[in-house]
């Protein structure tokens, strides 16, 4: 068993919480174990409850097209939620909820290192970018350093939910979305740059070592 489905097993044997006592089933997540991109949105809905499966119901048709628009499948990405549990009603988790599974969210990361975390919403956002308006943050790429995790790139989106609820969005959230394998790019680039400047300190440093022998 890899290290990412004993994880799952984990989660899904979670009581932190009472949302466990309401939902059908846990949602832990689901993807490429050794994604680049990790999607998280903020909580099953109730066809996500009914499967087990994060974003399937409408909002995960068009998180998949999106997906598409970037020349990538459902299977080359890692899509998780804030909380793993559906909340009754669908009503927004509450912030203890949210931190009951904080951990586990933090384990996945940790788990599937992805190069750039996505969030899908504000409730997303705002676990990782507090005190932000989506309204403003939405297609912003920021490195911030989070506790348990180091230092990690997000990428603020609406929601999908939001863009089907509110068309003026739609657009809004496809061009956001274009522009992930640019800031992909520019995340790759600025590590080769990091590798090569240590490359040349290493040099230096054995440079000078050799030096000293003499």
């Amino acid at each position: 068993m890899s290290r990412y489905k004993k994880l799952e097993e984990e989660m899904k044997a979670c009581r932190k919480c009472h949302l466990r006592d309401t939902c059908l089933n846990v949602v832990p997540g689901e993807g490429n174990e050794k994604a680049e991109i990790m999607f998280i949105g903020e909580g099953p809905g109730e066809k996500e409850d009914k499967l087990g499966r994060p974003f399937v119901g409408a909002a995960g048709k068009f998180l998949d097209e999106m997906i598409g628009l970037i020349e990538m499948k459902r299977e080359d990405v890692f899509i998780a939620n804030i909380v793993k549990c559906r909340p009754p009603g669908n009503r927004d988790p509450l912030p203890e909820e949210a931190e009951a599974c904080w951990p586990w969210l933090l384990e996945q990361i940790k788990t599937i290192k992805p190069k750039l975390i996505v969030t899908l919403g504000r409730h997303a956002m705002e676990r990782f970018l507090p005190n932000q308006k989506i309204s403003q943050m939405h297609g912003m790429a920021l490195r911030r350093e989070i506790t348990g995790i180091g230092k990690q790139v997000f990428y603020a989106l609406y929601h999908p939910a939001a863009a089907l609820y509110q068309g003026s969005l739609r657009e809004t959230l496809k061009t956001d979305f274009k522009k992930i394998p640019k800031v992909l790019k520019a995340i790759e680039k600025e590590k080769n740059i990091k590798k090569e400047v240590q490359m040349d300190a290493d040099r230096f440093s054995e440079e000078n070592k050799q030096e000293a022998l003499f």
